[in-house]
């Protein structure tokens, strides 16, 4: 057993403790779960990649066969119209009726569901996952569950005991696990279970029930639970798809924590052990609000390509699951910075100690090498400095910052590209630039004077403490003093360290972009 102390091997020496010793006959199976009420968002990306890493992982310290299992559940109704979807009518005149047999209000697919499921697995695709899809309604009707299902009315009574104590008063008369599609009108949500016959495998119904503004046809009768006829309701589906396809592990959000305890009980009242799993905490908007598949908001996988590469936002991502997470624009330089750096420290590190770090598991143990300095903050501030029309000066000022990068011109290019997009969309809208007055006036033109008088055969990393030594001449607080700085010369108040602004433009450049400012400042 290894030691390594990242999360995706500590989840996996659980899950070998917790359910081994495995024999290798069949594969161990982990799962992730999707609701195609929606389009696939940032949190379905996230599980998937997540699980990922834990099957890796295991892979890797045990050498057995693993199969992640992608599961789109197709057969739940919809409950109610996403607001970011079209044919909005036609949606809510299919109101609890399962999504595989709703219309496609995109008009592409066969079904709504039909549509998400292929959005979802061409989004999978896209960042080279490995999964087998499985679709709740191929499974249902294929019978997959035949047996799960023929046991739930066997342990009926005794599931029903597990869940009333949870359910609101009024929902608890007609509860059950299982929910029958109403043969005359096809709705789920509008039927309830009047009696079981765990001998026959069937079920007595009626369909008259309401549900917001949908109302039950009022046929009743008796149904088979198999060929797709019923399905069971959310925490009974959990426990069925672990007991019908053996899973190991499965990962769920913190709000679910309670869902996953109870579907636990539920696969041991069927007759298996239910999966090792992790919690994870949720992805916030700016605003600290949870991101919302129906609604559309916070930032998207297709957003962040915009303006980064993908490889980091996995890199943010992987980091303590445990925590929760803000994604919004303002973070997108750091987190980039951050993986970048992820990149070198893996090259300076031995090689037994690389998979603790998360770019060994972003790549399956071979990231590319990146041993430039050149960072997308670095090339931010580059931009604010020269401006953004014309990229080929750009990488003459990066090539004099740090020759290395010419090693690693696919990188440096897809930095100055994005960072570009950025820039023009965050960074320029807010560009606000003083007119110095006073003091700082004065300031700024003993600091041109210094540079004026400075030894250019000298390192620039001398050149760090002349605004220091000037705010504190004045006895003004240094960053005062910078904010001022990058006030008049970048438009915004926050920038990079001096001396590294300086290395990076060169001091002509700066004396240029002082003389310039305090000229204009002047007219």
């Amino acid at each position: 057993m290894s030691n390594y102390k990242s999360w995706p091997f500590t989840e996996a020496a659980s899950l070998l403790k917790s359910h081994g010793p495995f024999d290798g006959a069949v594969p161990v199976r982990f799962e992730t779960g999707f609701g195609p009420s929606g389009l696939p968002h940032i949190g379905t990306f996230a599980e998937v990649a997540r699980t990922t890493w834990v099957r890796k992982a295991f892979e890797n310290l045990t050498g057995l066969p693993t199969e992640l299992i992608a599961f789109s559940d197709d057969m739940d109704g919809l409950r109610k119209v996403p607001e970011n979807l079209p044919n909005k009518e036609m949606l809510t005149a299919n109101l609890g009726k399962p999504l595989s047999v709703i219309p496609d209000p995109f008009g592409e697919a066969e079904s709504f569901s039909a549509y998400m499921n292929g959005k979802l697995q061409e989004f999978l695709n896209t960042f080279g996952f490995e999964y087998r899809f499985q679709s709740s309604s191929e499974a249902y009707k294929r019978g997959d569950f035949d047996l799960g299902l023929k046991t739930i009315l066997e342990k009926h009574d005794d599931i029903r005991s597990l869940i009333i104590p949870t359910l609101r008063e009024e929902n608890r008369a007609d509860w059950s696990p299982v929910m029958p599609i109403c043969p005359k009108c096809g709705k789920v949500y509008s039927t309830r279970v009047i009696k079981v016959h765990p001998g026959t495998g069937t079920l007595d119904m009626a369909c008259d029930r309401s549900f917001g503004a949908v109302e039950g046809c009022g046929f009743t009768g008796e149904i088979p639970v198999t060929g797709g006829n019923a399905k069971v309701g959310w925490k009974v589906d959990w426990a069925l798809r672990w007991f019908s396809y053996g899973i190991s592990y499965e990962m769920y959000g913190k709000d679910l924590i309670e869902s996953a305890r109870l579907s636990a009980k539920i696969c041991r009242l069927l007759g298996k052990k239910s999966p090792a799993g992790l919690f994870y905490e949720m992805f916030l908007d700016e605003n600290g609000e949870k991101i919302s598949k129906s609604v559309g908001k916070g930032l998207t996988v297709d957003s962040w390509l915009t303006y980064a590469p993908i490889e980091s936002l996995l890199y943010y991502i992987f980091q303590n699951p445990k925590k929760a997470k803000r994604l919004f624009f303002d973070m997108i330089p750091k987190v980039v910075d951050d993986y970048l750096g992820d990149l070198k420290t893996f090259g300076e590190t031995a090689p037994e100690a690389r998979p603790d770090l998360a770019s060994w598991h972003l790549f399956g143990g071979n990231p590319p090498a990146y041993e430039s300095s050149i960072s997308f903050s670095v090339v931010s501030n580059l931009v604010s400095a020269v401006g953004a029309d014309d990229p080929e000066l750009l990488y003459k000022y990066l090539d004099k910052y740090d020759e290395k990068g010419r090693d690693y011109m696919d990188t440096v290019r897809s930095l100055v590209e994005k960072s570009l997009v950025y820039y023009r969309d965050f960074i320029l809208p807010d560009k606000s630039y003083i007119v110095a007055q006073g003091e700082l006036r004065t300031m700024l033109q003993e600091l041109l004077s210094r540079l004026e008088a400075f030894d250019a055969s000298s390192p620039v990393d001398g050149l760090q403490s002349i605004p220091f030594d000037i705010a504190k001449e004045h006895e003004m607080k240094p960053q005062e003093f910078f904010t001022g700085i990058y006030q008049c010369l970048l438009g915004q108040e926050r920038g990079p360290r001096f001396g590294s602004f300086v290395k990076l433009i060169g001091v002509e450049k700066l004396k240029e972009m002082l003389a310039a400012a305090l000229n204009r400042e002047a007219q």
